[in-house]
C-alpha cells in the first residue's frame, strides 16, 4: 500500500494567518506544504503595488512566511508550491534564492509564469477573439477602458514539471486555488493528462483546503459547536493513488474537520454540479463523503470529465474612481432625515446625473424605543462614481462635511471625508489554449514549455463555471411543495437547521445551503424552490438566480448573477463580496417542521 501524499494549506488569502506555514511546518508530518494568495481581487491589489514598484507583484506574506520555515523544509524534504508569484513569479522566485543564500540552505527554486497575457490582447482581438465577458456576452472592446491586468488560470502540471525537475520550492502566477494541490499529486503519482477520475479527486481536495481554516471551522454556520475556534488548525489533504483523499489537520491544533465543516467548503464559490479547471471537470455531484475518524473526512468516487476546450482569463479594468461617505441617523423620523440629507447633497453637488454613478443606501438598524444610543441608529452609506477624479474626491466629500451644521437633527459620520481612491472592474473571458504560453523556469534556469491543455478535450460552451442548472436527483422537482408527511410546523429561522456558505465569483453571488439529514435534505428541496428563494432574498428581484442540488452533500446551491455588480472592487454593497449573504438567508424565518428540530442540537428530540 503507498502512503498518502500529505499536502498542507498554509494561507487562504492574501493577508492570512502568517504564522500558519510554520504552525504547519512544525506540528505534524507534511510532504508538502501550499498557499493560496490570489484572489480576483488581489490581482488588482498587486498591480497598484507593480505600478508603485515594479519589482514588486508579489504576495509579500508569502516570502515573509518563507523566512521563517525555509530552512526547515529543505531539511525535512518538504516541498513548497504557492501562486503568492502574482505578476511577478519570476521577482519572487530571485528574492527567495537570495533568502535561501542569506541563510546558508541549497534550495532549488522554479517558478512557472506565463499566465500574465496582457501584452497579447490587442492581437488576440484582432485575430478574431472578442474576449467576450462571460456573463454578459459583452466584448471586451465595448468596455470603455483598458485591462490593466491579464492572467489565464493555469492547472497543476506547470508545477508538476517543475518539481520533476528537483524543485524544493515552486512558485507561479495565477493558477487556479486547486492547481497547488493537483501539480504535487499529479508529480508524485505520475498521473497522466488523461488521468480524469484521479485528477478530479485532486481537484476536490484542493478546493476543500485552498481556504485554510474555513475547512477546520472558520466561517463555519454552527460554529458554537466547534472546539478551539479562537485558533483553529489549517487543513492538511492526505491524497491517495487514485485520486481519493481524507481531509484532516494536525492533532491538537484548534478546529474540527467534519463531514458539515468539509460540505460547507465545497460548497464555497461554485455553480453546478460540473467544477471546471484546466486540467479536468470535477463532478461535484459524485462526491462520496464519510467520516474516517476524529477530525478525518475520506471524499471518494469522483468522476472527472476531459478539461474545457478554452481558458478561462480574469482580466481586470480601471473603472475609474470613487468615494463614499457614510452619514449616521439617530431616533425619530429617520426616512425624513435621509430624504433631507440626499436633497441637500444633490443640490450642492449639482443633481445625480453630474456623476457616472450616484448610488444611496439606507441601512435600517435602528430599533424603537432603542435601550442605547448605538442601537437607536440607521446609516446612510452614499457611494459616487466617475472617470473624473476630482469630481468623486474631494470636491464630493467636502460637499457632504458642509452640511454638518445645516442638516437633520444629530447629524455625524462614521469616517472623516477622504479623498477619491481607483476601482477596478472585473472581467471574466475565455481564450483558446495555444493563446497562453505556460513556461517552467527551472531551478538551474532552463525552460521548458508546458502545454495549458492536456491532449483530450471536450467542447465547451458555457461559462467556467459549469452547465446549466441540473435536473432534480433526489426525488424532489424544484416546485414541489415541501413534504407533507413531516408534521407540525413551527416559525423559526432557516439557520436552525440548515447550514450556509456564500462567496463572490465576479459579480456573482454563490449561496450553498446543507441539510445535517436525509429528511432535512428533502424538506430543504421541496421547500426551496427558485420563486421562495426570492421571496427570502429580496435583493434578487429582476437578476438571474440559478439553482442546482447535490443531493449527495445534502445541499443546493443558488447563483444570483450581477448580485456585485461589476465585481468586488467596483461593487457599493455594504457587504460586496457576499460573505454574509448565508448567514442573512438563515436568519429568515420559515415554517420548519417540529420533527426535524432533531437536526439541530440546541433543540431536544421530537416525542416519539
Amino acid at each position: 500500500m503507498h502512503e498518502p501524499l500529505r499536502i498542507a494549506n498554509c494561507s487562504g488569502f492574501y493577508g492570512d494567518r502568517l504564522d500558519a506555514a510554520r504552525e504547519m511546518v512544525e506540528g505534524g508530518p507534511i510532504d508538502v506544504l501550499t498557499g493560496d494568495y490570489l484572489a480576483e481581487l488581489t490581482m488588482l491589489i498587486l498591480w497598484k503595488a507593480a505600478a508603485r514598484d515594479p519589482t514588486r507583484g508579489y504576495a509579500n506574506t508569502f516570502y515573509r512566511q518563507m523566512e521563517q520555515v525555509l530552512g526547515t523544509c529543505i531539511d525535512r524534504g518538504i516541498k513548497v508550491v504557492a501562486n503568492a508569484g502574482g505578476l511577478n513569479p519570476g521577482g519572487l522566485a530571485a528574492r527567495l534564492r537570495e533568502l535561501a543564500a542569506r541563510i546558508g540552505v541549497e534550495a532549488k527554486i522554479a517558478h512557472v509564469e506565463g499566465d500574465n497575457i496582457l501584452g497579447i490582447i490587442p492581437s488576440l482581438q484582432s485575430s478574431g477573439e472578442d474576449l467576450a465577458h462571460l456573463d454578459t456576452g459583452v466584448p471586451l472592446a465595448q468596455a470603455g477602458s483598458s485591462p490593466v491586468s491579464a492572467n489565464a488560470y493555469l492547472g497543476g502540471f506547470g508545477i508538476a514539471e517543475a518539481l520533476s525537475g528537483g524543485a524544493d520550492v515552486v512558485v507561479t502566477g495565477r493558477v487556479t486555488d486547486a492547481a497547488v494541490v493537483v501539480g504535487p499529486a499529479a508529480w508524485h503519482y505520475g498521473w497522466s493528462r488523461t488521468d480524469w477520475d484521479r485528477l478530479a479527486g485532486a481537484v476536490v481536495a484542493g478546493h476543500v483546503i485552498e481556504c485554510g481554516a474555513q475547512a477546520t471551522g472558520g466561517n463555519y454556520s454552527f460554529f458554537e459547536e466547534i472546539p478551539g475556534l479562537e485558533h483553529p488548525g489549517f487543513p492538511i489533504a492526505e491524497v491517495h493513488p487514485d485520486g481519493s483523499a481524507v481531509i484532516t489537520k494536525h492533532p491538537g491544533t484548534g478546529g474540527e474537520v467534519s463531514i458539515g465543516t468539509v460540505t460547507a467548503q465545497l460548497l464555497y464559490e461554485i455553480a453546478g454540479p460540473l467544477y471546471a479547471n484546466p486540467d479536468v471537470v470535477a463532478d461535484f455531484s459524485t462526491i462520496c463523503i464519510e467520516d474516517d475518524g476524529t477530525d478525518r473526512v475520506r471524499l471518494s468516487g469522483i468522476r472527472g470529465i476531459p478539461a474545457p476546450d478554452r481558458v478561462k482569463v480574469s482580466i481586470n479594468l480601471l473603472g475609474g474612481y470613487r468615494n463614499t461617505m457614510t452619514f449616521v441617523l439617530t431616533g425619530l423620523d429617520i426616512e425624513a432625515k435621509a430624504d433631507l440629507l440626499l436633497r441637500s447633497l444633490e443640490h450642492d453637488l449639482g443633481g445625480r446625473e453630474r456623476f457616472d454613478a450616484f448610488d444611496a443606501r439606507l441601512s435600517r438598524t435602528d430599533r424603537p424605543d432603542a435601550p442605547t444610543n448605538d442601537q437607536a441608529t440607521a446609516q446612510l452609506r452614499v457611494t459616487v462614481k466617475d472617470a473624473d477624479q476630482a469630481k468623486v474626491g474631494r470636491a464630493f466629500s467636502n460637499a457632504a462635511t458642509e452640511l454638518a451644521l445645516a442638516s437633520y437633527p444629530g447629524f455625524f459620520f462614521t469616517a472623516p471625508p477622504g479623498d477619491a481612491t481607483a476601482y477596478g472592474v472585473f472581467w471574466p473571458a475565455l481564450v483558446p489554449p495555444d493563446a497562453v504560453d505556460q513556461v517552467v523556469v527551472h531551478h538551474d534556469g532552463h525552460m521548458v514549455q508546458v502545454p495549458v491543455s492536456p491532449p483530450l478535450t471536450m467542447p465547451f460552451t458555457g461559462s467556467i463555471a459549469g452547465p446549466p442548472p441540473s435536473p432534480p436527483v433526489a426525488g424532489v422537482a424544484p416546485d414541489e411543495p415541501a413534504p407533507a408527511d413531516l408534521g407540525p410546523t413551527r416559525l423559526l429561522p432557516l439557520g436552525t437547521i440548515i447550514g450556509a456558505r456564500s462567496g463572490d465569483k465576479g459579480g456573482n453571488a454563490n449561496v450553498g445551503l446543507w441539510a445535517r439529514s436525509d429528511r432535512g435534505y428533502r424538506w430543504l428541496a421541496g421547500e426551496l424552490t427558485l420563486q421562495r428563494f426570492r421571496e427570502l432574498l429580496p435583493e434578487a428581484d429582476g437578476l438571474e438566480v440559478q439553482r442546482y442540488e447535490l443531493a449527495n452533500l445534502r445541499a443546493l446551491n443558488f447563483v444570483v448573477k450581477g448580485l456585485l455588480g461589476e465585481g468586488v472592487a467596483s461593487s457599493t454593497r455594504w457587504d460586496p463580496q457576499a460573505k454574509g449573504l448565508g448567514e442573512y438567508l438563515r436568519s429568515r424565518l420559515v415554517e420548519l417542521p417540529e420533527s426535524l428540530l432533531a437536526d439541530s442540537p440546541g433543540w431536544p428530540a421530537p416525542p416519539a
